[in-house]
This record gives structure tokens, C-alpha cells and sequence, in this order.
């Protein structure tokens, strides 16, 4: 019981570096002057990073916690926006992300 415990936190520690790294990415081409092939290849290289860790997540955790977990991607983007790119999130947006990140507290709570 305790293995797959620890099997299911570490499912979800990869998937939020997942998320992190699927968050990046496009911050990377969003910066990118022109078409910088340095920019475009640290993308690519996030992007896949991330699509790895994704399929190692699966392989430990449960589908149905994951998969919630995978949507952080969106709350990370929207900060990396605001610090960095020093962009506004309308107050939609913000209703929007706090609905996301209660839902993967109450999935993952609820979570065996």
C-alpha cells in the first residue's frame, strides 16, 4: 500500500514538472527574435522533456488525478505571462485559474 503511495506522488511531482516545462515552451517562442533556431530548439527540447515526463507520469499514477494535474500548465503560463511578459489577466481569467488549481486540490486530496 505505501509503494503505491509513494509511485502515486511521485506520478504527480512528474506531471507538475511536466507542466512546468509545457509552460515554458511557449514562453521560449514567444520571446524568440525572428526565427531564432536556439529559441525554437529550446522549445522543442521543453516540449519533449515534458512529453516524456507526461508518459513516465502515467505509468505510476492514476489516470484520472493526472490528467487534472496536466491543466497547471495553464496556471503556470498565466503567471510566466504576468512576470515576465507583464501582462494583464482580466478578472475572468482569474476566476477561471483559482477554479483550476481548487480542482486539482480536491481531485488530489480525494485521490486514493
Amino acid at each position: 500500500m505505501k509503494e503505491k503511495t509513494n509511485k502515486q506522488f511521485l506520478a504527480i511531482i512528474l506531471m507538475l514538472f511536466c507542466s512546468v516545462c509545457l509552460s515554458i515552451s511557449p514562453l521560449i517562442w514567444k520571446l524568440m527574435p525572428g526565427y531564432n533556431l536556439i529559441y525554437l530548439t529550446g522549445g522543442f527540447i521543453l516540449l519533449f522533456v515534458g512529453a516524456f515526463l507526461m508518459i513516465f507520469a502515467f505509468r505510476f499514477g492514476e489516470l484520472s488525478v493526472l490528467q487534472p494535474i496536466n491543466s497547471m500548465s495553464y496556471v503556470f503560463s498565466t503567471i510566466l505571462a504576468v512576470l515576465i511578459l507583464h501582462e494583464n489577466i482580466p478578472k475572468i481569467n482569474f476566476i477561471g485559474i483559482t477554479l483550476i488549481i481548487g480542482g486539482v486540490i480536491v481531485i488530489g486530496i480525494s485521490s486514493k
